[in-house]
């Protein structure tokens, strides 16, 4: 599932909506002599006046009292039409200063992406710091998450693969002379200069993930497309929020070193690691939040590789191991708890692969490992316990039978 782009209102879109001064002045005049009228007729109520004497005489001071009256009404009226005005002028320029916002992010963000197409590796790093700083002070929602997009693509982008190291001697049985070591060191040295421009993305957006919503610079409900990543080395996704967004780590890669998402809290949206590969290199979803919204492993392969989902909460939403596969390494959920959420491992395949169960806690919520192959995981029955609860479904041949 590849992240998708969600329409977005923005609070801080301007749109210039404005009558027609005409218009603007009649309907705040008649407002003006709606409210007098209603005014005086509350007075009149509330002073209950029975009756006008239509042979009384208009003397001196009720006729100054009549003029001060007009000339206030006539004030009022005026002080009413100088505050529209105020106020169509500040719209106006609200509205030109959001425009103008708009040209300047529009120049940088041309600027920072031609970075991006750099041939010096230096150069592409300073433009992704440049797309990054453009995300945080983006003047709309939109405007931030093209910046994101862009950032995304450009880990997307094919790119060539360590070229290891020059055997010596050649397979044609020869030494590689100097000028061939010269241009081999060169595409080594390439490749680790654009290897840091894909890692500081990475780490970016670990640290952007981290801020709480809302806050300044924090990249949380924003889309993030990882579809076909490869993530080499290690990574640190420690304690990053993913809420009320799509995230896409499908089809994704991720070999030697290590990724960490300890601490993480998945709290809504859907995050995605369909197809995802693992292997040879230890991830670690330790001490995760599983809160809300889905998760899905589904068809992603562990290979070689050691992950831990120890101490995970999985407390609500949705989490799919459908279809994985668990072949060498290590999986943990040593003292997980499965508490309100919707866990499934159906047709998860187990070769060769250490699974442990130990300490988890089941406590509510629906965990199953109909379809599953292979042995039980270890320590996963003792940690259901007897009998096994109507929320937990397990093949029939994990349960041993009755003596």
């Amino acid at each position: 599932m590849t992240a998708s782009r969600r329409s977005r209102s923005s609070p801080n879109e301007h749109k210039l909506r404005l009558l027609k001064p005409g218009w603007a002045f009649g309907l705040t005049f008649a407002a003006a002599v709606l409210a007098a009228g209603s005014t005086f007729y509350g007075l009149v109520v509330l002073l209950d006046y029975k009756e006008i004497d239509s042979t009384a005489k208009l003397d001196a001071k009720t006729l100054f009292d009549l003029v001060k009256l007009s000339f206030g009404v006539v004030a009022g009226a005026g002080a009413l039409v100088a505050l529209v005005v105020a106020y169509r002028r500040q719209r106006v320029d609200e509205a030109g200063a959001h425009r103008e916002a708009t040209r300047l992010h529009t120049e940088r963000f041309s600027q920072a992406v031609d970075k991006l197409g750099s041939d010096s590796p230096a150069v592409r790093l300073g433009g992704v710091h440049a797309l990054a700083g453009l995300a945080d002070d983006a003047p709309t929602q939109d405007l931030c998450q093209t910046c994101i997009d862009v950032l995304c693509a450009y880990l997307r982008l094919p790119f060539t693969p360590d070229p290891g190291d020059l055997p010596d001697p050649l397979p044609d049985g020869t030494s590689p002379t100097e000028e061939r070591r010269d241009a081999h060191q060169d595409k080594k040295d390439r490749y680790r200069a654009l290897r840091e421009v894909r890692h500081t993305i990475l780490r970016l957006i670990g640290d952007h993930y981290r801020l709480p919503q809302g806050t300044h610079r924090s990249w949380q409900g924003c889309d993030l497309d990882l579809t076909g990543v490869t993530i080499d080395g290690s990574m640190n996704f420690r304690g990053v929020v993913f809420s009320g967004s799509a995230v896409s780590f499908a089809t994704a890669r991720f070999s030697g070193g290590a990724v960490s998402f300890s601490g993480a809290k998945f709290s809504g949206g859907a995050v995605n690691f369909i197809g995802a590969r693992f292997s040879d290199t230890t991830v670690f979803f330790d001490t995760a939040a599983f809160s809300g919204g889905e998760v899905s492993f589904g068809g992603a392969v562990f290979s070689g590789s050691d992950v831990f989902f120890s101490d995970a909460a999985f407390s609500s939403g949705e989490v799919s191991f459908v279809s994985t596969t668990f072949s060498g390494g290590k999986v943990s959920f040593d003292e997980a708890a499965f508490s309100g959420s919707a866990v499934s491992f159906p047709i998860a395949r187990y070769f060769g692969c250490e699974v442990s169960f130990d300490g988890a806690r089941f406590s509510g919520g629906e965990v199953s490992f109909s379809g599953a192959t292979g042995p039980a995981p270890h320590a996963l029955l003792a940690a259901v316990g007897t009998p096994v609860p109507p929320t937990v479904t397990l093949p029939s041949y994990w349960i041993a039978p009755n003596p």
